[in-house]
């Protein structure tokens, strides 16, 4: 059985369809596979619903919604199974700044929480990271209420205070909140909308704010964001997830992904593409003006306005320090490893403080590609490990990282995994910083790596990784890393900043690595692949040898 369109749904799909204005390939994606659901599946789209919920946009300061927002509403709020509960539970919703996110979540509120919504107490919570972004769709709903045209009418159906707004009849209450975690016991949420969701940088508090949608019927969570820099975090999940959905196939379990970005860094230069990353842009020639405007800004400094990138066109741009590289390009080094036994490798290991983090990188070559498999030791003790928010416990789980539940992580584990690395592998050279040798050389000469030895030690100092630097950058460039699936390295590459290096006050041209943040954004595992990087002299083009029966350290 199958479901005719709404003149709501269809008229937004057709503009996509006909790429006016040009839309992107999740777009391209997303107009196929709403197709294909309504013509396989047995849904219905709540007409009358969807009429009076757009019919309050008369009420607001704009005539009408854009096409991309009603189409929104009919999907989201108005789509229904036979069993009565929403097709689309879940919308995630990514776009460019000046769309007018704030203010559809606040048109959205009025009608879930307006005596158009059948579901009783429909309370409607709008959770961010800081206060404005969680109360700024909740003010403009109430500006709305208190517009002198529409006030006497609107109160018979409203009731708000500075604080919330509660639908007279449906007596849902919509609110905003932040992270803290008062007042959250007890939520009794139909629906809960995270605003600016790429700044959260795990699921804790998404978690917290979703517990207790099971007391309420038709249940819906919404997912507003532009993008953003916080890397490996739930919007990088909920985006892979999305793109699964619309470009694999992937069952969708009721996640709908609204996606408008810029693919590539070099798309940015025609303007015709900025379309792409905004759908509210065509509507909007104030706005226009206004990334016309940005646009120079970047190409005359664009390691100082970085957000243009981001935020406006959707693209990762890393952070507004130097970052190492673009944020597609640390991606792209999620490519399966080859089957690696019996290679040469470099051994990277680095670590600030063994009370802290610590991490060994194998690090091998075949011709011009690279190839590495990273791990991580995490000191649970660490007193700065709370202040990390990535999910490095997952990561634990998953393989990359080993928890130590100690007050400092001994050198003998890190000697260890080196050791049981070169059964497999044939360990050409180790490579650490200069400066960390002491602490655990004991450890490293029982397995055979003596600093006095330059032929099995190399001790790296800044120079060492000023020259290879532009090897690492070409690497990313030219998409020569592999570095399998492995979400800490990628990390902690975000967590880096490149760094001209000065001598005497003079800038050498030259650059070093260095922490963007030293408490709560780890590098070590990045660290221990630029040391192992230092030592690739020492591998040629990575020819495979035959290892020794008892591996190629010699005891």
């Amino acid at each position: 059985m199958s479901c005719s369109l709404p003149p709501e749904v269809l008229c937004y799909l057709e503009a996509v369809e006909a790429d006016t204005p040009r839309a992107c390939p999740e777009q391209h994606a997303l107009a196929a596979y709403v197709r294909r659901v309504f013509a396989e599946e047995d849904i219905r789209v709540d007409a009358e619903q969807l009429r009076r919920y757009l019919g309050l946009v008369k009420y607001f300061p704009f005539e009408r919604l854009f096409p991309w927002e009603e189409f929104l509403i009919a999907l989201w709020d108005c789509t229904y199974r036979p069993d009565g509960t929403p097709r689309w539970k879940t919308l995630l919703c990514m776009v460019g700044r000046g769309a007018g996110k704030d203010g559809l979540i606040a048109f959205d509120g009025a009608c879930s929480i307006s005596p158009y919504n059948p579901v009783g107490h429909y309370n409607v919570d709008i959770c961010a990271n800081n206060e404005e972004q969680a109360v700024t769709p909740v003010k403009d709903l109430a500006e709305v209420l208190e517009s002198p045209r529409y006030e006497a009418k609107l109160k018979k159906h409203y009731y708000h205070t500075k604080e919330l707004i509660q639908g007279r009849k449906n007596k849902g209450i919509m609110k905003g909140r932040t992270n803290n975690p008062k007042g959250r016991d007890g939520m009794r949420s139909g629906k809960v909308v995270f605003n600016e969701v790429h700044q959260f940088e795990n699921y804790d508090n998404i978690k917290v704010f979703i517990t207790g949608q099971g007391k309420v019927a038709q249940p819906r969570v919404g997912i507003f964001t532009s993008n953003g820099e916080v890397s490996d975090g739930p919007l990088d999940d909920y985006l892979a997830r999305g793109r699964r959905i619309l470009l694999e196939g992937e069952a969708d379990r009721g996640f709908l992904p609204f996606i408008c970005c810029l693919s590539t860094k070099e798309q940015v230069h025609d303007p015709e593409n900025w379309y792409m990353a905004n759908p509210s842009l065509a509507y909007k020639p104030e706005l226009l003006q206004e990334i016309r405007d940005e646009y120079e800004d970047w190409l005359e400094h664009p390691e100082q306005n970085g957000d243009f990138l981001t935020k406006r066109m959707g693209l990762r741009a890393g952070f507004k320090e130097v970052s190492v590289t673009d944020y597609e390009k640390v991606r792209a080094t999620n490519r399966p490893l080859p089957e690696l036994r019996g290679w040469s490798c470099i051994v990277g290991l680095d670590y600030a403080e063994l009370s802290d983090w610590a991490a060994v990188n194998l690090h091998f070559r075949r011709g011009e590609a690279r190839f590495d498999i990273n791990h991580a030791w995490i000191c649970a003790q660490s007193k700065t490990l709370p202040r990390v928010k990535a999910p490095w416990r997952a990561w634990a789980e998953q393989g990359h990282a080993t928890v130590v539940d100690d007050v400092s992580i001994h050198p003998d584990l890190l000697a260890t995994y080196i050791q049981q690395a070169a059964l497999l592998y044939n360990v050409r050279l180790l490579a650490l910083d200069h400066h960390r040798w002491t602490l655990v050389s004991e450890s490293l000469r029982k397995i055979g790596f003596d600093a006095a030895d330059k032929s099995r030690v190399k001790l790296v100092r800044p120079s060492d990784i000023m020259q290879v630097e532009p090897v690492i950058q070409a690497c990313f460039d030219r998409q020569l890393f592999a570095w399998g699936d492995n979400p800490c390295l990628r990390w902690a590459v975000n967590n880096t900043k490149r760094v001209r290096r000065r001598q005497e006050g003079v800038d050498t041209g030259n650059f070093i690595y260095a922490k963007i943040e030293p408490k709560s954004r780890k590098t070590d595992p990045w660290m221990a692949l630029v040391a192992s990087m230092t030592g690739e002299p020492a591998l040629g083009t990575g020819t495979p040898v035959e290892l020794p029966p008892i591996g190629a350290i010699r005891l």
